[in-house]
């Protein structure tokens, strides 16, 4: 069996005759592109759009000409310069990734004696961490009270900690306080921000910080429709970053990422993103009026990203018949802390979300 404080449920549906170590592995492996399968409407994977802007595609496909040559460094440069100005930041402040997934896989590098994690919440960087053999203090916050951030539960000796902003699955946007009130000496602080692009003023974002320890890992996969490019980004001061970057090898971000990060730093992106927030909070606040209405569905609030957190009763039947009228949902039951009754769904406009709506209001009569 699993250890009971990762409290995840495992059906004969998901995993056959598996070890509970390769089971526990697996269940943080799953994310959300799994539950997407082709021929299902998609309301598991949170990113924006079906493709990148056509002002996106047009500068990517010009860039396509370089892919002969090796990523310069004036191109890396001029790519780190882009996102520096766009936060305000100087240019050593910023590492650029191959996916904000790298940084997690980067962890130990930092090489902590004790990391916590506060769950639930997205699991690569569980899976990093144990997989180099670092001690892993799982930080569960409660249901009760909505998933709310409460500093004091992290264990003083942790020297590396954990955090999403606004957090995956549960929608939740801290405060910017109580992030940094999880700073000591001697301790990094690590909060992924891949989602806070998607809130209005990208308010409580700590991008621009400049705390001691602190490390701000970005996006851009998500609102510019960008996963299978892999492009990410942390802030933080230049000897983390150092430690961070260690051992990577020779160009370590391909020349169409580089473009996409200039691109997507420049003022149109940046105006065309707040756009697109507004949009994201209007659309969530209908959305989560219309999943209260429906019987035995409750919705954490309050939400800020463009996803939302959903307890219903008989998760696990309520999953598959849902995929059997052909939409395909979160499973909530791999994220430590949340049970087969927890699914996460993507914000959608009210006429994109109504074959969800149906499919539920089916289901659940």
């Amino acid at each position: 069996m699993l250890p009971e404080q990762m409290k995840l449920t495992i059906t004969p549906l998901d995993f056959h005759a598996m070890t509970s170590q390769s089971i526990s592995r697996a269940l943080l492996r799953h994310h959300g592109d799994v539950d997407a399968e082709p021929g299902l409407v998609d309301y598991a994977v949170n990113v924006r759009l079906a493709r990148p802007p056509g002002w996106l595609r047009d500068r990517l496909a010009a860039a396509l000409d370089r892919l002969g040559s090796y990523p310069s460094a004036a191109d890396h440069a001029a790519a780190i310069q882009a996102v520096a100005e766009r936060h305000d930041v100087s240019h050593d402040r910023v590492l650029l990734l191959n996916g904000s997934a790298e940084g997690f896989a980067l962890l130990p590098q930092l090489r902590p004696r004790l990391a916590a994690l506060v769950h639930p919440s997205f699991t690569e960087p569980d899976v990093a961490l144990t997989d180099a053999g670092v001690p892993v203090h799982r930080v569960h916050l409660s249901g009760d009270d909505g998933y709310r951030l409460h500093p004091e539960l992290v264990p003083e000796n942790a020297d590396l900690v954990v955090v999403g902003n606004p957090t995956n699955p549960t929608s939740v946007l801290h405060s910017a306080a109580d992030l940094l009130a999880l700073t000591r000496p001697g301790r990094t602080v690590v909060v992924d921000e891949a989602f806070i692009d998607a809130v209005p003023g990208e308010r409580e974002s700590l991008a621009g910080s400049d705390a001691d320890g602190l490390l701000v890992f970005r996006s851009l996969t998500k609102m510019w429709a960008l996963p299978g490019l892999r492009a990410g980004y942390v802030l933080g001061a230049p000897d983390l970053l150092a430690r961070l970057g260690a051992g990577r090898p020779q160009w370590p971000v391909g020349t169409l990422a580089l473009e996409a990060f200039r691109a997507c730093s420049e003022s149109t992106a940046v105006a065309e993103s707040e756009r697109a927030a507004a949009e994201f909070a209007t659309n969530r606040a209908s959305l989560i009026s219309a999943l209260n209405e429906l019987p035995g569905v409750r919705v954490n609030e309050p939400a800020s990203a463009p996803f939302l957190l959903v307890t219903v009763k008989d998760g696990l039947h309520v999953r598959t018949a849902l995929r059997e009228r052909g939409v395909a949902v979160r499973r909530g039951d791999t994220f430590p802390g949340l049970g087969v009754d927890h699914i996460r769904v993507a914000v959608r406009s009210p006429e994109q979300s109504e074959p969800l709506l149906t499919a539920l209001r089916e289901v659940l009569a």
